[in-house]
């Protein structure tokens, strides 16, 4: 029987990532096994969606090198440390341990390599590093289909180059990895290449190397990196009396500041990558979700976002990218996303969402009232008035009052809400609904944007907002008619309407989404509000996206019953809005123990095991980590639990806590308002105490 290799029989599959470090500062970006090799699977250095150095391996000839820890420092860089077994050893303690230590800039990787010898006998050893690049496209990574690695060819004496172009068309790639001190050989082929280093230390002595992995590319940046020390945020400084809520947002800051990237039309706006690392580019849903959330530490994130989404809005009818007139794209990419094994081809400027629209109309309002300046609103409310004009004119396809997606090309998503996998939309049976399909979320989302359009229109001196609120009304009333179902635990709206008008009936955590917008009345939020606490829906870690009663119920599926920690902070959110403070509070604690799970680094999402099933919480392997909007998810959380709110038209502020004693006292900086600093402390006792120089009316509850 031939045995096949753990790389043959992965073939074909998507490689897994719970067990990776990723460190990143986009659009670059670093995978790695926990000991810091790049050797299979995801496992490389990335620049702008291509692998530009798929192979980095550190050895010792003949010697185990056993590692002992290490990982992530921060979000850009990682330590991992090794000890060289049985070198110098004369007793039974490790005596020379192998340091690296790695940082990440745009396209470049810099590692430094430190043996030392802290035991009493001289150490002699010829160090390793073994180098090579495939130049994948990142689909093709995903995809588990390897590519042969591209023949290296020596740079002088200090070190390795490749050239080649990408299976993507986007230009030329170089790369070079250059080595200080020079090794003492360097081994170029049609395999990659090596360096090799003769390392003598005596006792107490130390060696170290530098290795610099630079990418050269012929074809222009899709959005390139933030310039340094441009981050649109102050640093948000929690103390708290659960640490484990101080070191989510401090990691979460840190990630956040990592995935920002840049509109090279107009390099001052900025926005932040969905994620790393299938999604480091720009993804009009994600990146408003996220601007959204991180509103209470500055507008300036949010106004770039809307501003890099409007320069690139609908105008045109186009089947194949799914753009229409006023609509709001879904994501970007450098050249074509081809999927074939999942029969997806999508063009880099592609419009599948249902829902980008109606949530970029929200964030122009909210962003209003937390205190953008009214001229940069003013510049915007044209594309607001195209938005709201696809709501009504192409959103609501079939004219039934509702907003709906269908793929027509046969070639893109056929799911277009944020649970966009192709079986995220299922009866409770387990069947899936077929398309045209209206999401009950979408219609919360677009009854809210109506409003805050309206709001807008009239705040400005525009035509149209009386239309907009009766546009509004009139979607509750046919929501309240059509999505409402009942079954042993009573009523609640179903997940979606199919093509045929039926309701899809499943219980998702879809309604965390419903809550807070205005759509539902307090009798309908009482009765989601005990939906989304109940043990079906609530993990203990967070909101299953299904329920465990569901047929189709999957711990392990993507959106039939995994964890996402942005939509149990919207539910978070939508709970402490709609008045149900216990609610809110509870799933908030799920999120700190999942925190405290993965290092304070949320991921996308994990799986929907509970609490009481695993003492923490099991990934989801396929998972990016960091995402923005799981990282921005704990300033959400962290504003929901304060009952933080902005109304800087009307000239107030409005802060109402509901903190659990568990998190008193709390003390927070780096918030703003109105471009001014603010600050809130909650004592023991629970009365806030805030402080900020905005020119506001502060009501404390």
């Amino acid at each position: 029987m031939t045995v096949k290799s753990p790389a043959e029989t992965e073939a074909g599959l998507q490689p897994f990532l719970h067990d990776a470090c990723v460190t990143l500062y986009a659009p670059s970006f670093a995978v790695s096994r926990p000991d810091g090799q790049f050797e299979r699977g995801v496992d490389g250095f990335y620049h702008a969606d291509v692998r530009v150095l798929s192979r980095l391996r550190v050895a010792v000839d003949g010697v185990p090198v056993a590692s002992v820890g290490g990982g992530l420092e921060g979000a850009d860089a990682a330590l991992f440390r090794s000890v060289l077994r049985g070198v110098a050893e004369s007793t039974a303690d490790p005596a020379v341990t192998l340091t690296r230590r790695r940082a990440i800039g745009p396209g470049v990787l810099t590692e430094v390599l430190e043996v030392v010898n802290a035991g009493g006998l001289p150490a002699r050893m010829s160090v390793t590093v073994s180098a090579g690049t495939d130049l994948s496209p990142m689909e093709r990574v995903k995809s588990g289909i390897a590519v042969a690695e591209l023949p290296a060819t020596a740079f002088g004496d200090a070190g390795l180059e490749w050239h080649g172009t990408p299976t993507d068309p986007a230009g030329a790639t170089s790369v070079r990895l250059t080595s200080s001190p020079a090794p003492d050989e360097v081994t170029a082929g049609a395999d990659g290449g090596l360096l090799r280093y003769d390392v003598s230390l005596a006792p107490g002595e130390s060696w170290t190397a530098e290795l610099v992995c630079a990418v050269a590319d012929s074809g222009p940046p899709t959005f390139p990196a933030a310039e340094p020390g441009t981050t649109p945020w102050r640093e948000p400084r929690l103390r708290s009396a659960d640490r484990r809520f101080d070191r989510w947002l401090t990691q979460s800051h840190l990630d956040l500041e990592r995935l920002l990237l840049a509109d090279p039309e107009q390099p001052s706006d900025l926005f932040l990558a969905a994620g790393a690392p299938w999604f480091a580019t720009l993804f009009g849903r994600d990146s408003l979700w996220a601007a959204r959330m991180l509103l209470p530490l500055s507008t300036s994130l949010a106004a770039g976002t809307l501003r890099v989404l409007a320069r690139r809005q609908g105008t045109a009818t186009d089947e194949n990218s799914q753009e229409q007139p006023g609509k709001i794209l879904h994501e970007v990419r450098r050249a074509t996303l081809e999927l074939p094994e999942h029969g997806i081809s999508l063009p880099p400027r592609y419009f599948g969402t249902v829902d980008a629209t109606p949530l970029w109309l929200t964030l122009l309002h909210d962003t209003w009232r937390w205190g953008l300046d009214p001229a940069e609103v003013d510049a915007l409310l044209p594309h607001a008035e195209a938005a709201l004009g696809w709501m009504r004119d192409h959103g609501d396809a079939d004219g039934d009052g509702f907003l709906e997606y269908i793929d027509t090309t046969g070639r893109g998503l056929a799911n277009q809400g944020w649970k966009d996998s192709g079986d995220s939309i299922r009866y409770g049976d387990g069947s899936l609904a077929i398309a045209p399909i209206a999401l009950c979320e979408v219609q919360a989302y677009a009854y809210e944007a109506a409003h805050a359009g309206a709001a807008l229109l009239r705040a400005f001196d525009r035509p149209g907002a009386d239309e907009w609120v009766e546009w509004a009304e009139r979607l509750k009333v046919r929501f309240r008619e059509r999505f409402w179902v009942e079954d042993e635990q009573g009523p609640y709206p179903a997940v979606a309407l199919d093509r045929d008008k039926r309701p899809v009936d499943s219980v998702t955590s879809g309604f965390g989404h419903l809550l807070g917008t205005g759509l539902l009345d307090r009798e309908e939020s009482a009765l989601l509000a005990a939906r989304l606490a109940g043990p079906r829906l609530d993990s203990g870690f967070g909101l299953r996206t299904y329920s465990t009663a569901a047929a189709g119920y999957n711990p392990l599926g993507y959106h039939v019953g995994a964890v996402w920690p942005h939509d149990t902070a919207i539910a978070v959110q939508g709970l402490a809005r709609a008045g149900f403070p216990e609610a809110a509070g509870q799933l908030a604690a799920g999120l700190l123990r999942a925190s405290d799970g993965f290092d304070a680094r949320l991921p996308e999402l994990f799986a929907g095991y509970g609490a009481d099933e695993s003492a923490r919480p099991v990934p989801y392997p396929a998972s990016c980590r960091p995402q923005a909007w799981a990282a921005a998810a704990s300033v959400q959380v962290l504003t929901s639990l304060l009952g933080l709110e902005a109304d800087v038209p009307g000239g107030t502020l409005t802060v109402a806590p509901s903190l659990g004693e568990e998190l008193r006292p709390l003390h927070v900086t780096g918030l703003a308002v109105a471009g001014a600093p603010l600050e809130i402390t909650v004592p023991a006792t629970g009365a806030a105490t805030v402080t900020t120089s905005a020119s506001l009316r502060v009501e404390t509850r």
